[in-house]
């Protein structure tokens, strides 16, 4: 039966969205978009769908649904998911996250809303040791 598969909540697990340094490449064009394991164990199987969606300059839009997929991500290790352009910031920025741990499957939406990736959000960035926008 359906009540008897259990719910397990993502726990330890963050997405992040900060704004890359001034020495890097297109630091002006460009922020970079972060899955955080801050587990104590390796996750597997790790597929992100992201995609943006909103209104920008009094128009609907709706970017490109783009997949990643690691085999494995090490314990309280960060992987870079994408650059997300400056101009699709306006927009809500989601990221659905599936993973395997403890031979249980987890997925999680964490979502960017529109307005949320301002400075006045900005929180430090454990793992990669940088300011911006961090949802657990």
């Amino acid at each position: 039966m359906i009540k008897d598969i259990p719910v397990l909540k993502v726990e330890n697990l963050a997405v992040a969205i900060a704004p890359r340094l001034s020495h890097e490449t297109d630091h002006e064009l460009f922020w970079d978009s972060y899955l955080l394991n801050l587990k104590d164990k390796p996750i597997f199987s790790v597929l992100v769908n992201a995609n943006g969606y909103g209104m920008l300059d009094g128009e609907q839009r709706r970017t490109s649904t783009l997949r990643y997929f690691w085999e494995q991500i090490g314990p309280m290790s960060a992987v870079k998911i994408e650059p997300v352009q400056k101009t699709v910031l306006g927009l809500a920025n989601e990221y659905w996250v599936s993973f395997s741990f403890n031979n249980y499957l987890y997925d999680k939406k964490y979502v960017f809303v529109a307005g949320s990736l301002e400075e006045m959000h900005f929180t430090d960035i454990p793992l990669i040791n940088r300011r911006g926008v961090l949802i657990r």
